[in-house]
């Protein structure tokens, strides 16, 4: 099968599902074993044109979007849908999710020192965070994890993506970023960056 048949097949499977599709499906459709690097190649193609479209992949599925550059158009034939915001207790307990997945509701509440019902229900609602099984131990806690919705919504490709908290400066991580103040007597200091 020639490339530009296989690139129309991926085009049209990935629009026709309407969800991710992964490498292990186009392969088996295609009946090739390179799904993936066509599809990467696609999708670095359909960037650098700067299509409507895009495909983006999240960890071994891909999926069919509107490039963000259309965003103020589409939302002139569509309005788009009001979600509230996260409240901070549910980002905390996303980010500790994120960071230490699979983990139980006890170890979240440990690290953020609350409890974390309201929260952690709020991001399953929003399929941030799912269940993922339970742990072998007394009780057999059950365990969560984020989604591919987790991924997708803060533009990740995999976990693998995300920002290494170990190499953020705790200053940083607390303060934001620093700036040089000038003193009266013509020093300087380092201090917290104001919002």
């Amino acid at each position: 099968m020639d490339l530009k048949k296989t690139e129309g097949i991926i085009e049209a499977v990935l629009f026709a599902s309407g969800d991710s599709v992964t490498v292990k499906e186009l392969n088996r459709i295609l009946e090739i074993d390179n799904a993936q690097t066509v599809a990467d190649a696609m999708a670095e193609k359909w960037e650098k044109e700067k299509r409507g479209i895009r495909i983006k992949r999240v960890e071994d599925r891909y999926y069919i979007c509107s490039g963000s550059d259309y965003f103020e158009y589409i939302t002139k034939l569509v309005e788009p849908r009001k979600q509230n915001g996260l409240s901070n207790a549910a980002l905390e307990t996303l980010s500790i999710v994120a960071y230490n997945q699979p983990v139980t509701r006890s170890t979240i509440e440990f690290i953020r020192g609350v409890n974390s019902d309201g929260a952690l229900n709020r991001l399953i609602e929003r399929g941030l965070v799912e269940e993922c099984g339970r742990m072998e131990t007394p009780g057999k806690p059950l365990i969560y994890r984020t989604t591919d919705v987790f991924l997708r919504t803060f533009g990740l490709s995999a976990l693998s993506d995300m920002p290494n908290i170990h190499n953020i400066p705790l200053q940083t991580m607390f303060y934001g970023d620093e700036e040089t103040e000038t003193l009266p007597d013509g020093g300087e200091r380092q201090s917290a960056a104001k919002e």
